[in-house]
C-alpha cells in the first residue's frame, strides 16, 4: 500500500517556497538590479486572495523595501503622508509638493530601496497614478505596483507610465498548486498530517485561492481538533471546505 502523506523537508517550511511569494520577491529583486537609465518599475497582479499581500509583505522584510497599502479613501496628500510614515517620519507636514519633495529627497538617497505600493490599482481609480511614475522618475527608486487583475491594462491607458515598466517585470500571480498546498497545511497546523488525497481536493474546490484554502485549513484543524485526530484524509475528513458557496445547514452541522 502507498503511503499518500506528503514528508516536507524542514529547509522548505518557508513561506518563500509558496511559489507567488518567490516569484513577487524575484520581481523585486530584477528591478532593484537595474542599471540606471533601465526602466525599474515593476506589477505583481491577479485576483483576488492568490496571497498577492502576503508575498508583498514578505518581499518588504527581505529586502528592507518602503510598503504602503493603498485604501479607497486615499487622496493625494494621505497617500503623501502615509508614504512618509513608512519612511520614518513621524508626523510629515506641508504641501503636497513639498512632502513629495520630501519623499524623493529620502528614497534618492537609497537608490536600492525599493518601494511596494500594494493596491495599487486604488491609485489609478483616485487619479493618483502619476505620483507614483513622479517617485520612479526622480528618485530612481524601483517601485513594485501590486494589484487586482485588471491593473496592467489600466496601467497601459497612462503610456507614460506603462513605458517605465520593465517587461520582464510584469508577472501575474498563480493559483496555488498542490505543492503550496502542503506547504501552507506545514507552515499553518505542523501537528496535523493531511494526506495529499485531501489536500488535492481542496486545491481543486478552492481554485487554488491561497485565502480560502487557508479558511479550510482551519477548518479541518478544527474538525481534528474536536475528534482527537492527528491524521486526515479525504476518507474521514467530513468539514467544510471553502469553496467561495455559502455553507449548507447540513454541512454546518458537521463542521461544528
Amino acid at each position: 500500500m502507498t503511503d499518500n502523506h506528503h514528508h516536507v523537508n524542514p529547509a522548505t517550511r518557508s513561506p518563500a517556497a509558496i511559489k507567488n511569494v518567490s516569484s513577487c520577491l524575484m520581481v523585486l529583486e530584477t528591478l532593484r538590479a537595474c542599471p540606471p537609465g533601465i526602466p525599474n518599475m515593476g506589477v505583481f497582479y491577479g485576483f483576488s486572495g492568490l496571497g498577492k499581500t502576503v508575498a508583498a509583505a514578505y518581499a518588504q522584510n527581505v529586502t528592507g523595501a518602503v510598503y504602503i497599502e493603498v485604501f479607497e479613501s486615499y487622496g493625494r496628500k494621505k497617500f503623501c503622508e502615509a508614504l512618509l510614515q513608512s519612511l520614518g517620519v513621524f508626523a510629515p507636514r506641508g504641501s503636497i509638493s513639498q512632502m513629495m519633495d520630501r519623499i524623493v529627497g529620502i528614497l534618492g538617497n537609497d537608490p536600492s530601496r525599493a518601494v511596494i505600493i500594494d493596491e495599487a490599482h486604488m491609485l489609478i481609480n483616485r487619479g493618483m497614478l502619476q505620483l507614483a511614475r513622479e517617485i520612479n522618475k526622480r528618485a530612481g527608486t524601483p517601485m513594485l505596483l501590486v494589484g487586482e487583475e485588471t491593473l496592467p491594462a489600466q496601467i497601459a491607458c497612462h503610456e507614460n507610465v506603462d513605458n517605465l515598466v520593465l517587461d520582464e517585470a510584469r508577472l501575474a500571480a498563480q493559483p496555488c498548486d498542490l505543492a503550496d498546498v502542503r506547504l501552507l497545511a506545514r507552515l499553518l497546523y505542523p501537528q496535523i498530517t493531511i494526506a495529499d488525497d485531501l489536500l488535492d481536493t481542496v486545491r481543486e474546490k478552492t481554485g487554488g485561492c491561497t485565502r480560502r484554502i487557508a479558511s479550510t485549513l482551519s477548518s479541518i484543524a478544527t474538525f481534528a481538533r474536536n475528534r482527537s485526530l492527528t491524521t486526515l484524509d479525504l476518507g474521514n475528513y467530513e468539514g467544510r471546505i471553502h469553496d467561495g458557496t455559502l455553507p449548507r445547514r447540513r454541512q454546518m452541522a458537521r463542521a461544528a
